[in-house]
């Protein structure tokens, strides 16, 4: 196990060797930090590129690293407690100059498969939030102990330097669904978050923790919100606690089409999450910076889309009918099987498996970006299409004369997806440069940018009240994309008016 935390001392001597990183220092601990830091979504140990991406970002200036108990169903705080023992081994390193940022309240995989047991067993974790099948949520004292244990565990680490509750207005979300009355859910849900707080102080107590906080996506929301995490409120319950309380840092969603935490007015006295934030001297750590949520759709504000020429969506509609009409004579062919040789059922269920022209006729152009387009053509059309694919190639009672249709289908297939991809690719490259646009029109200081990855990173490492925004660092590219930008002095200040503009473009 690591011994030691990060230190005032230690991360200013870590920023001797990269005096042009950009950096904030949190008022209250006297910590320094990079103005961007690793977000470790989606790393785990066993993938070398994301262990060259934290290495790279490490021996680079980027001193703060955000993970959870769940992400990578623990795999990714194995990465870091790996990375970070390798480096302090090879003296390229002290602990007292990294910051490292835990959460803890997600049962999903390995947690959830150990509270099915608990259950099982008539030992379910106490104020267990059971949210749906395969995700269960809990910050109660005795399951936030076993997963502290388990993090420091996998860190390798004695200490912590910031354990958050990772999403707590989960249970506000069961409660709406369960139809519990408002102001009963926000009685209990505040309970919970008290009772978490008292055990967490403890943990500072005894060393295992340096202080602690909470990542909340609803921080940022209006207060008519049902599952509205009131900052105001949670600094209450932690001074009540006691006027020494480790309370120092939040988490929340920020980004160039998600503007409320500079723009809503969700506090008392007129004031918004960054200005309470301000007030009493918290760290703010920004969240998706790089994935904007638009009603229902996601936004990836990051690498403008390569686009060809100039896609015709009349074109998409000609392969679409193609693929409606070549799937129809597949399904004929199958269905002049006699049943006895195929299934009736099977026939069915390739049906099924070849209905990707009629569903294209039907919705091709409400997917709604580039993003969803994707997800979808890799995560349902695509599957169906290859099972279908297989299928026919595996069947010698498929008639002689439709044989060479297989080979015509994946022509018209691909060529279907590509075309739809195209057009869509040049409507998100259309909208990423309007983006970019605006936010270099709402602040001279946001201009400069060569991607619109940095500009997204230098509006909020700009902005009062963030001192670090996490970005996904899975690769060495986006390292080197990042490392770029906060190498680049900005100003760091309230920006209020540049937030207010931005936002009346989305």
């Amino acid at each position: 196990m690591i011994s030691g935390y990060a230190t005032p001392a230690g991360t200013q001597d870590y920023f001797k060797n990269f005096p042009a990183v950009q950096t904030n220092q949190h008022a209250k601990s006297g910590l320094i930090c990079s103005q961007a830091g690793f977000g470790s979504y989606r790393t785990v140990l066993d993938d070398i590129i994301h262990t060259q991406a934290l290495t790279q970002s490490l021996r680079n200036g980027i001193n703060l690293i955000d993970t959870s108990s769940n992400y990578g169903d623990g795999k990714s705080e194995e990465l870091i407690g790996s990375v970070i023992g390798n480096q302090i081994a090879a003296g390229r390193l002290t602990r007292e100059q990294v910051i490292v940022v835990t959460k803890g309240g997600y049962l999903q995989g390995e947690n959830y498969a150990i509270s099915q047991a608990r259950t099982a067993e008539g030992k379910p974790w106490l104020d267990l939030v059971r949210y749906s099948q395969g995700l269960e949520h809990c910050i109660h004292p005795e399951f936030l102990e076993d997963q502290l244990d388990r993090s420091l565990a996998r860190l390798k680490l004695e200490t912590v330097d910031v354990f958050l509750l990772h999403n707590p207005e989960y249970f506000l979300g069961w409660a709406k669904k369960n139809d519990i009355d408002l102001e009963e859910a926000r009685v209990e849900y505040y309970n919970r978050i008290e009772m978490a707080f008292k055990y967490l102080e403890t943990e500072v107590a005894k060393g295992r923790i340096k202080r602690y906080g909470i990542s909340s996506n609803s921080f940022p929301n209006y207060p008519d919100s049902y599952d509205f995490t009131s900052l105001e409120r949670v600094i209450e319950i932690a001074e009540s606690i006691s006027a020494d309380h480790h309370f120092e840092v939040i988490q929340f969603p920020m980004n160039l089409l998600e503007t409320e935490p500079a723009t809503a007015i969700n506090q008392s006295n007129g004031r918004t999450l960054l200005d309470l934030a301000i007030e009493k001297g918290l760290m703010g750590l920004v969240n998706r910076p790089l994935n904007g949520v638009v009603g229902s759709n996601l936004i990836r504000l990051a690498k403008l889309p390569m686009v060809k020429g100039n896609p015709d969506p009349d074109e998409a509609e000609a392969w679409i009918e193609k693929l409606t009409e070549i799937e129809g004579r597949l399904q004929q062919a199958i269905f002049s099987i006699p049943d006895e040789q195929v299934p009736f059922r099977t026939k069915q269920e390739f049906a099924a498996t070849t209905a990707g022209g009629r569903l294209l006729s039907q919705r091709w152009e409400g997917f709604g970006t580039f993003s969803n387009w994707k997800d979808i053509r890799s995560g349902y059309l695509e599957p169906r299409a290859n099972f279908a694919i297989r299928f026919l190639n595996t069947r010698p009672e498929l008639p002689e004369h439709a044989i060479p249709w297989i080979v015509e289908y994946k022509e018209i297939l691909e060529n279907t997806l590509d075309t739809i991809s195209a057009v869509y690719r040049a409507q998100e490259s259309g909208m990423l440069t309007t983006i970019k646009l605006n936010a270099e029109t709402a602040d001279d200081a946001w201009r400069g940018g060569q991607t619109l990855s940095q500009t997204a990173v230098r509006a909020l490492r700009s902005t009062a009240g963030v001192s670090c925004v996490l970005v996904g660092l899975r690769q060495s590219k986006y390292v080197d994309d990042i490392l770029t930008e906060i190498n680049q002095p900005v100003e760091v200040k309230k920006r209020p008016m540049s937030w207010a503009n931005l936002a009346k473009q989305i």
